[in-house]
């Protein structure tokens, strides 16, 4: 692992000691057509950014972020190296509340590992990369506000078709 990994992640970390979720706004703001959509879509990119450098810290060497095969619906979030693994990475970040309902890692349902599949085997056709193990990790990511989130990094989380690994 690198010191320079070690180092950022340690910067992101810190930046995240109250949450990942958007500070809570005025009543009017969230009033705006979307807005809910929007703070989710900024937690989500911070809970991407933040599983990139903490996979990064782990000894992961990253070779695409956000990769999408069109016209397949849906994107694959971080690929990387783990070793001599090819791990393709699905990121799920959740802010905790009263009324949340079950894990991040609970989303990645039987619709969104097939997409996945089909995606990760076109990363590898598009690549030319031959038999090389790989598989697919989630990385969960709770996170409460005023408090530094959790992860969970489950390693091999579910089978694709033609996986090696």
């Amino acid at each position: 692992m690198s010191v320079l990994s070690r180092f950022v992640f340690g910067l992101v970390n810190f930046a995240s000691r109250n949450g990942l979720a958007e500070p809570a706004a005025a009543p009017r703001v969230h009033a705006l057509a979307g807005a809910k959509k929007l703070a989710a879509r900024r937690t989500g990119m911070k809970g991407e950014t933040f599983a990139y450098w903490y996979l990064r810290r782990e000894g992961y060497v990253m070779v695409a972020r956000n990769y999408t095969a069109q016209p397949m619906k849906g994107e694959i979030d971080l690929v990387g190296w783990d070793g001599a693994v090819l791990a393709f990475v699905e990121v799920k970040t959740r802010t905790r509340s009263e009324t949340s309902l079950g894990r991040p890692e609970d989303a990645v349902n039987l619709e969104k590992r097939r997409n996945l599949s089909r995606i990760a085997r076109r990363f590898l056709q598009q690549r030319r990369i031959g038999d090389v193990p790989w598989r697919f990790d989630v990385l969960a990511i709770d996170s409460a506000r005023g408090s530094r989130p959790e992860v969970r990094l489950h390693k091999g989380a579910f089978a694709g078709s033609g996986e090696v690994a």
